[in-house]
């Protein structure tokens, strides 16, 4: 496969602190001989492990831009025994756009791994996260929330692995971030994921939903700093003590695909839970109504299992295809 077209403004083995870019060459209208310029900050002091922090993988979900942006200013070598690579808004045109998608070539970032050093610009950046900088980690934080189109109860979270102890490890390190909630997801689709991408190269990875709603809160915001103050305690790169709250977090599971509620009509969303909720098997969670006519009754949808209603679709129209709830069982501690 042929090298990467990015082009790094820091040098990833230099002990210090540096703040840069990676650079992507992009021809547009606007710059015909121009660069796509993704932040990046690189902190590091001699031997130990390396993580990689992101924010930005969506462009409209915050709390991991700002979270990030903030710990590249205020995190300094001393601090650290080993590297930490912060890369805040990892879809820097998303990021830009206040979308979902790439403005440029509409590319999802965590719909676009492996990538292709050839393909289109989100590709490309996929890429040299999958073949360089992931490569380089040893521990991996994705910070997400539901963006503009989902909200969700707060919670970290890592995924059922092939590895138990690489699985151990990731939902240690999700219990640890401190979020009030841990889940362990069931992905609708693996295949592309960023997520999939690091754990089968066998490092230890956390991810998040903070909330969402296209905006965030000075609660998520904060959620969010302790997170990534509590994970590089976790990964041994810095010292200091866990700021966790008072009572442990609530353990969730996500079995299988029958945790997703999905649209089979066109409408208007009427939910009938609240986000945190316990709901059992028939009960009812939505009602859609048609925006045609008046006179129609709107279509019933009920859970096809007991749990607590842990995400939500965030606006009220909606399309035939459109998850509007996220179903997750309580465990035992």
């Amino acid at each position: 496969m042929q090298a990467t077209t990015i082009t790094p403004t820091v040098d990833f083995e230099r002990d210090g602190k540096q703040h840069g870019f990676l650079k992507l060459p992009y021809s547009s209208d606007q710059s015909a001989w121009g660069c796509i310029m993704i932040p990046v900050t690189v902190v590091k002091n001699g031997e130990g492990p390396t993580a990689l922090l992101t924010g930005g993988n969506h462009g409209d979900e915050y709390e991991g831009i700002t979270a990030l942006f903030k710990l590249a200013n205020s995190l300094e070598p001393e601090q650290v025994q080993g590297r930490v690579i912060i890369v805040p808004a990892m879809n820097y045109p998303a990021v830009r756009n206040g979308s979902r998608t790439s403005p440029i070539d509409k590319g999802n970032m965590n719909r676009s791994f492996p990538g292709n050093p050839a393909g289109s610009m989100t590709e490309r950046i996929a890429d040299y996260f999958n073949r360089y900088l992931v490569p380089m980690c040893d521990y991996a934080l994705d910070i997400h929330s539901g963006g503009k189109t989902l909200d969700f109860i707060p919670f970290s979270a890592a995924h059922r692995l092939p590895d138990p102890a690489q699985e151990a490890a990731c939902i240690e390190g999700a219990k640890l971030f401190g979020a009030p909630n841990v889940v362990v997801m069931f992905e609708l689709d693996t295949a592309s994921l960023y997520d999939t991408a690091v754990e089968s190269q066998g490092k230890v990875f956390v991810t998040t939903e903070l909330c969402g709603g296209g905006t965030s809160s000075p609660e998520t915001i904060a959620l969010a700093d302790r997170g990534v103050h509590n994970f590089l305690i976790f990964a041994g790169i810095t010292r200091g003590d866990y700021r966790l709250p008072d009572t442990p977090p609530r353990l969730l599971d996500m079995p299988d695909g029958s945790c997703y509620m999905m649209s089979e009509h066109q409408g208007l969303l009427e939910l009938c839970v609240s986000l945190g909720d316990r709901v059992r098997a028939g009960d009812l969670v939505a009602r859609i109504h048609s925006l045609e006519r008046t006179g129609q009754p709107p279509a019933e949808y009920r859970a096809k299992r007991d749990g607590i209603l842990a995400g939500r679709r965030h606006p009220a129209l909606i399309d035939i295809g459109d998850t509007f709830a996220v179903l997750a069982v309580e465990l035992d501690a």
